[in-house]
């Protein structure tokens, strides 16, 4: 006779992030890829349309990383970002305000994006483990 048991009854940790070098790799990889697609597509010399997909990016990567792993996914982003899509391409130049407020920008999307995964995991983690929830013990 077969018996059914549900699988995974015990109390299951919450996921660790990914390496910090694993998740520079891909914003390095990524952000590449999507710069070389906007200037494809869209043409060089359009930082409006770049921004907010490198924001989307690091906001993704985020959501699979540490904390620490913020400053450098922000750099890389705005390392194509500015290197990239602002003429002469090849070239990094520093305009002050509008490379701060870059920056800024992509270092938050990866924090809202780090913090938003720790949040949901803890949540679902004391959901799994708090007393009356609807696990089974």
């Amino acid at each position: 006779m077969i018996e059914w048991k549900p699988l995974g009854t015990a109390a299951r940790p919450v996921p660790k992030p990914v390496a910090t070098p694993l998740v520079w790799a891909g914003a390095f990889g990524g952000a590449l890829v999507l710069v070389a697609l906007l200037n494809t597509v869209v043409g060089p010399g359009r930082p409006e349309m770049a921004l907010p997909v490198l924001s989307l990016l690091a906001a993704l990567l985020g959501l699979c990383a540490r904390f620490t792993a913020a400053p450098g996914t922000a750099l890389l982003c705005w390392l194509f970002l500015n290197g990239f899509v602002i003429p002469p391409a090849g070239t990094l130049t520093w305009a002050g305000h509008r490379d701060t407020t870059w920056l800024a920008c992509l270092l938050a999307a990866t924090l809202v994006g780090t913090a938003l995964a720790r949040l949901f995991h803890a949540r679902a983690a004391y959901r799994r483990l708090a007393p009356g929830s609807d696990r089974e013990p």
